[in-house]
């Protein structure tokens, strides 16, 4: 279906016929679409294809409140539950198979690269946010509405403002 294996990893991760029952596949695919013009080498063609997905970008930005900015670094199989005001900083890294819902941010306290580093297979909780030099371990868990301002060890649960651990990663409590 398609030739960017990231894409597919996302699509694979969606329901039948995405385009048409979910707007956040439409953020993701822009997404995917400008990191492959940034592959491309520079030029005429590639200054012009960046046009064009900055025009899209700022549409589907609009439309569906979703801000996938090309210079972060997103792994393949992102899904996004339930769009709406989800902001991602330029310089946020973020792992495979991630899933984000709604109002999820991940971004800057202080400074331009004082943002967040996801590993693979995180889950952020409806409005939870991620701010500032920190590591969210791989299969953490983010709670809805929860404020994440120091590092989330692998496997762990994070909940409250500000988010403190309560499960560690063999479901038990922690101390």
């Amino acid at each position: 279906m398609t030739k960017d294996p990231d894409f597919a990893a996302d699509l694979a991760r969606y329901p039948a016929r995405p385009f048409r029952k979910e707007q956040s596949i439409w953020a993701i695919a822009i997404y995917r679409f400008g990191r492959r013009i940034l592959a491309r080498p520079a030029g005429e063609k590639r200054e012009g294809a960046l046009k064009l997905y900055w025009f899209c970008f700022r549409i589907v930005e609009t439309l569906t409140g979703i801000s996938l900015p090309l210079e972060a670094e997103i792994g393949p199989g992102l899904r996004i539950h339930h769009f709406g005001n989800i902001f991602i900083h330029a310089a946020a890294k973020i792992g495979r198979n991630c899933t984000l819902r709604q109002g999820v941010t991940i971004g800057n306290r202080h400074g331009e690269s004082d943002v967040p580093i996801v590993e693979d297979d995180v889950e952020f909780g409806a409005y939870a946010q991620a701010l500032g030099n920190i590591r969210i371990g791989k299969g953490a868990k983010i709670g809805a509405m929860s404020v994440v301002l120091c590092d989330v060890p692998a496997g762990a649960t994070a909940v409250g403002i500000p988010a403190r651990i309560v499960a560690n990663a063999d479901g038990g409590n922690a101390s």
